[in-house]
């Protein structure tokens, strides 16, 4: 279950860390990740306050990414460093890492469209209009056979309630 950490709690733990209580210690107690919390202290540490509200995430373009990526390459940069540096998660960093060093740098440029797809493999329906007269003739075939089918579930059941109430001596009788 992943919990969630407002900013009074995220005040209350930083304030622990100032106190001497570790990282670890926080983490078993209130169920908040290690990387997370060791991210927001170095953060609180340099800036203060500000780093424990929620900020608006945006997203990056291909050739940021590649900048980063080579960067931490380069440089021999940790990930909690390269987060720190360039205010991206850790791990955004090893997914884009692991994709550079699998396809290389240059699959960073592309983008996969987020979202449902806009067709989900059913064929959208005609309108009327557009049916020739042998696509009409089916759709009112298939809805008399839907309709046919449902009167007969309806008399079964009629009829299967009757023979359980004369079963039971409360229905009419057959003569």
């Amino acid at each position: 279950m992943r919990k969630k950490h407002d900013y009074g709690a995220l005040l209350k733990y930083m304030r622990m860390l100032e106190e001497g209580y570790s990282i670890r210690y926080l983490h078993l107690k209130y169920g908040i990740g290690e990387s997370r919390l060791k991210r927001l202290w170095l953060l609180y540490q340099e800036q203060g306050l500000s780093v424990l509200h929620r900020k608006h995430y945006t997203q990056t373009s291909g050739e940021l990414k590649q900048h980063i990526v080579s960067d931490i390459e380069k440089n021999h940069l940790t990930l909690v460093q390269a987060s720190l540096k360039y205010d991206v998660s850790a791990s955004r960093l090893s997914i884009w890492l692991k994709i550079a060093r699998e396809q290389g740098i240059d699959a960073l440029l592309i983008t996969k469209k987020r979202g449902r797809p806009p067709i989900m493999g059913r064929p959208r329906k005609k309108k009327p209009e557009e049916m020739t007269e042998l696509e009409l003739l089916r759709v009112r075939v298939r809805q008399l056979e839907i309709e046919n089918a449902l009167l007969k579930k309806v008399k079964a059941l009629v009829e299967e309630r009757k023979a359980r109430l004369r079963a039971i001596g409360r229905g009419q009788s057959e003569n």
